[in-house]
């Protein structure tokens, strides 16, 4: 009968020796970080990306400080989807759709590099569009708008830097008070906009002024026509692009993405202070939808 013989022990000092550490493989790290760079850059291009309203106007929908998230897919995919450019401009489109009426949409004007336009979509390819008295007159009818009771706008809300002393001046008069809490809002005339389709939302227009008239005209095919919520303070598709506004009708292939929902909101006492990060937030805004609500008796 043999026996197998046995390992020997291992000594103390053999016992607390370390083990090597492995050396890091720099290349596999930065493969990582490459790979993880594409891919958000690929969800910004093609899913989805976030968008801050620095200017009121859209209100009393969108206040500025609101941060939104807009959705890069329901119109197909243009030179203006990709968050990071190589190529030049074009007017291409891949899988093309048409907005819907109400719509609000990021538009990305030629000729200007970085700045971005929301606006919400009024009228389609083909129609024919005027405006009178402040009122769209869509194909030849008026487009219903209900009087509501008026709009309660926070002065931080519609607060800018081309505008840091909101609702004073001309055509304002009346309209800042203070409310029982110690708040001063800006109370502005709100009216309901019901389009052909069913799309309704909120609208404020407080004064007569030159963008409440315009002769009618008919959009081209592949273009839309856009207005901002704040019918007076707007540079939309009534202003000139020498008025630093859109110029008419917009291509569809200069549409950026559809406006989803609101994440949050600051209200502009946000400051390199982490405490403010949390004061700031202003409640009530998150997850609010900017899809326009449907009137079931104009589908």
């Amino acid at each position: 009968m043999t026996s197998t013989p046995e390992t020997p022990a291992s000594t103390p000092a053999e016992a607390a020796a370390p083990t090597p550490a492995e050396p890091i493989n720099w290349w596999s790290e930065v493969r990582g970080l490459i790979g993880m760079f594409i891919a958000v850059l690929a969800f910004h291009s093609v899913i989805a990306k976030p968008f801050y309203i620095p200017s009121a106007s859209m209100v009393p929908g969108l206040w500025v400080g609101d941060h939104l998230v807009v959705s890069k897919y329901p119109y197909g995919w243009n030179w203006e989807s990709a968050s990071f450019h190589i190529l030049p401009r074009g007017s291409w489109r891949i899988w093309p759709r048409t907005p819907e009426y109400g719509d609000v949409v990021i538009v990305v004007p030629r000729g200007r590099p970085g700045e971005d336009y929301i606006k919400r979509v009024v009228a389609l390819p083909n129609d024919r569009i005027a405006v009178r008295h402040g009122q769209i007159i869509l194909n030849g009818h008026p487009v219903p708008q209900a009087v509501e009771p008026p709009a309660e706008i926070p002065l931080n809300a519609i607060a800018s830097a081309e505008d840091p002393y909101p609702c004073e001046g001309y055509g304002f008069a009346g309209m800042k008070i203070r409310k029982a809490s110690g708040a001063q809002v800006c109370e502005m005339p709100a009216y309901r906009e019901t389009m052909p389709n069913g799309a309704t939302y909120t609208i404020v227009d407080h004064m007569e002024q030159s963008l409440d008239n315009m002769d009618e005209i008919t959009v081209p095919a592949g273009h839309v026509f856009v207005m901002g919520d704040n019918r007076d303070h707007s540079a939309d598709s009534r202003v000139s692009l020498e008025g630093n506004g859109l110029g008419g009708p917009v291509p569809i292939s200069d549409i950026g993405g559809r406006a989803e929902f609101i994440t949050h909101s600051f209200d502009g006492t946000t400051s390199w202070n982490p405490i403010t990060w949390v004061t700031s937030l202003r409640s009530g805004r998150a997850w609010h939808t900017l899809r326009p609500a449907l009137d079931p008796t104009r589908r």
